[in-house]
């Protein structure tokens, strides 16, 4: 399997050799194009060069021209790929290469030929331009210029062109080097950081399960990339790092909480048992029925933190059906008055008839838990529950996505803004308003959170106005 460094190097080569090689093709192109048009010109030159030249051989004293020049001259014209053949004003041959050296002229016009043809892949045929030999304004004679057309290069040209090719060749190689340099840098710009985080990864996967020993410091990678993608990965990494220490941390105190919870109630019943085993206490119904408080607290943490459990996998079977929220609400309420009316504690109850389609008797442990906590600490005041749905009296907050919101709201000691986040979260007390002397196990707020979360609703904790808490409440 190919790395993605060596990918990424492979994919930049390839495609800088690709745009070389596109741009090399243009560039001969744009050159042939332009040195084609130059050579004809050339040819076009040189042409009349050859006009001029055969016209300084006429001798205006003797009416004629000086043949041994013109045969000279000639032979010269043929190894330029010039075929002449000059008459003059009569129409008699003066001079002919073809049949002054017929075997060297067509061994000229074939070399052209096959250099053109199988070089350049032009095949063009053999051209003949005839032009008027003037002395002054009188005309002294014709000449007849056989070339290869439409154009031909000389050797002099060809070694242009191949220099051009040879330098746009070692540019080309320069370039290809050059860019795998750089596309080996930049491949390994990107992909290191993505080394780092996979593995910064497997070692948070080692750490976190149990194959090896936890490390100090933490797992975390830098973060201050330029390129976004590559700062969003990392951010990730180290924020799935700081999640899982958070995890494990919250795994080592709920581990911690639990035995608590555990070792309070056993310990009191096993010096209760001993001591009546040992004839210390007598066995009295007294102390039997404290053995069996301890015994039904222990039963009741442990079905909490089976319902919990359930709730939190999903596996709770919840039983829907419609019933009057208002109702529901009125008959719990109606359960904390004598405690809320021993401590002065009014509970006013501001709701309005309105069907909603859940579990009854589990969405009565939600506000039971709710009003047990409202009234626990709570010391005077009141307790105020409000609620709407969409069936009835709703302000705009209250839609078909949200059925119903409840709202709890009491006087009591409150709850410190940096605790209200972390209430809910299995067996967590604030130090102000939930420790172990006002009793309770911890979990009351984590199943009330659950239940509603199977609901497909929402649960939120907020200051009161005048102090005091609000636990708000909305169903799904």
């Amino acid at each position: 399997m190919i790395s993605l460094k060596n990918q990424l190097m492979l994919i930049y080569v390839l495609f800088i050799g690709i745009a070389l090689g596109v741009l090399t093709f243009v560039i001969n192109l744009s050159i042939g194009t332009m040195f084609s048009g130059l050579i004809k010109d050339n040819i076009r030159e040189r042409s009349g060069e050859i006009i001029n030249t055969i016209a300084e051989q006429y001798d205006p004293l003797d009416a004629g021209f000086n043949v041994a020049a013109l045969e000279a001259l000639g032979m010269c014209f043929v190894h330029e790929g010039y075929i002449v053949r000059i008459e003059d004003t009569a129409g008699l041959t003066l001079w002919d290469a073809r049949t002054a050296d017929m075997q060297h002229c067509a061994a000229v016009m074939d070399e052209i030929t096959e250099r053109m043809e199988s070089r350049y892949g032009l095949n063009g045929t053999v051209q003949n331009q005839s032009y008027t030999l003037s002395y002054g304004t009188a005309p002294i004679g014709a000449v007849e210029i056989e070339t290869y057309g439409p154009f031909f290069y000389t050797e002099t040209e060809i070694d242009f062109l191949a220099s051009i090719n040879r330098v746009l060749l070692r540019a080309g190689i320069a370039f290809i080097l050059l860019g795998a340099l750089i596309s080996l840098f930049l491949a390994s710009a990107i992909s290191r950081p993505i080394l780092r985080a996979s593995g910064a990864a497997r070692r948070i996967a080692k750490e976190h399960s149990g194959a090896g020993p936890l490390k100090s410091p933490a797992v975390r990678i830098r973060d201050n990339y330029n390129i976004k993608e590559l700062k969003e990965l990392s951010r990730s990494i180290n924020s799935l790092a700081e999640e899982l220490e958070e995890g494990e941390r919250r795994q080592k105190q709920l581990s911690a909480d639990v035995a608590h919870e555990l070792r309070t109630p056993l310990s009191c019943l096993r010096g209760s048992v001993e001591a009546m085993i040992d004839g210390v206490w007598e066995p009295s119904r007294e102390r039997l029925e404290s053995c069996r408080e301890e015994i039904l607290r222990l039963t009741k943490l442990v079905e909490d933190l089976n319902l919990l459990t359930n709730l939190e996998w999903e596996n709770l079977a919840l039983d829907k059906t419609e019933f009057d929220l208002a109702k529901l609400l009125e008959i719990t309420a109606e359960q904390f008055r004598p405690a809320a009316a021993e401590k002065g504690i009014r509970i006013i109850l501001e709701t309005a008839p309105g069907p909603v389609y859940a579990d009854y008797n589990r969405l009565k442990q939600v506000f039971v838990n709710l009003l047990s906590n409202a009234v626990k600490y709570t010391d005077s005041g009141t307790i105020t529950i409000a609620a709407v749905t969409s069936a009835g009296t709703a302000p705009s907050e209250v839609t078909a996505e949200i059925p119903a919101v409840v709202t709890i709201a009491d006087t009591g000691i409150g709850i410190a803004e940096e605790e209200r986040r972390r209430i809910f979260e299995r067996f967590y007390r604030s130090d102000k308003s939930r420790n172990r002397n006002t009793g309770g196990a911890g979990i009351g707020l984590s199943i009330a959170a659950a239940i509603v979360k199977a609901h497909g609703g929402s649960i939120s904790a907020e200051g009161g106005a005048s102090g005091g808490s609000v636990f708000r409440v909305e169903l799904g």
